[in-house]
């Protein structure tokens, strides 16, 4: 323990149990509570007798350490509390896996099933939605026309045929969505459904779903589940 001289103040005794305290969130030795309790009373011991530590200054020292001791209580508090959502999440989240979510994105898996599904978000009534389906090459390959669309989100569904009506192979295909406003034609969001294949717990907490044929995303742009 470190020799305390008649010099030394109750305050300079607190400021040395912060510095020991911020040593150890870097790794270094640590000074605990007993320690501190300890070295105030080697400082009341020695202090000079002529001129002693007030009562004032001494209670407000303990009150000092008093609310810094319950601050590391209060994290340490938080730490489990947030541990014991991350759990949760995670356990919520693994009950997602083999079902279909709504992500978004401006593609979509057409698999052995032989229809691709999504949902467009119109912020405002629109005369004319329209759904172009594209194929890698960028070549528009089918156009669904939905009509008129009020505000909201409105499903859709592509057989997996061309226009011709044809039957196109099962991988991706991206998605644009149209509405028709007196200004012109304007882009709308998109949201594609996809299932869930796993799910992983980062490091930081963090849940991500790994999506069949959209890759991974995090669990918070997840719209919906259905």
């Amino acid at each position: 323990m470190s020799i305390i001289d008649n010099s030394t103040s109750a305050t300079d005794v607190l400021a040395q149990y912060r510095t020991r305290q911020d040593s150890k969130a870097n790794g270094s030795s640590d000074l605990g509570k007993n320690e501190f309790m300890e070295l105030m009373i080697a400082q009341l011991k020695n202090q000079n007798p002529l001129e002693p530590q007030g009562n004032g200054e001494f209670i407000a020292d303990l009150a000092q350490f008093s609310s810094l001791e319950e601050m590391q209580k209060l994290s340490s508090t938080v730490e489990t509390v947030v541990g014991e959502f991350r759990s949760s999440q995670a356990l919520q989240a693994s009950a997602m896996v083999g079902k279909s979510v709504l992500a978004p994105a401006n593609f979509g898996t057409l698999d052995e099933s032989g229809e691709m599904n999504g949902v467009v978000n119109v912020p405002a009534s629109t005369g004319g939605l329209r759904i172009n389906i594209e194929n890698a090459s960028g070549e528009i390959i089918r156009q669904l026309d939905l009509g008129e669309a009020s505000p909201g989100q409105h499903a859709f569904t592509w057989d997996g045929q061309d226009g011709n009506g044809n039957p196109l192979p099962p991988g991706r295909y991206y998605v644009s969505a149209h509405g028709s406003y007196p200004h012109g034609m304007e882009q709308l969001m998109t949201l594609m459904s996809a299932n869930v294949d796993s799910v992983s717990l980062g490091k930081g907490g963090g849940i991500t779903l790994n999506l069949a044929g959209m890759g991974s995303i995090p669990l918070s742009e997840v719209q919906q589940v259905n």
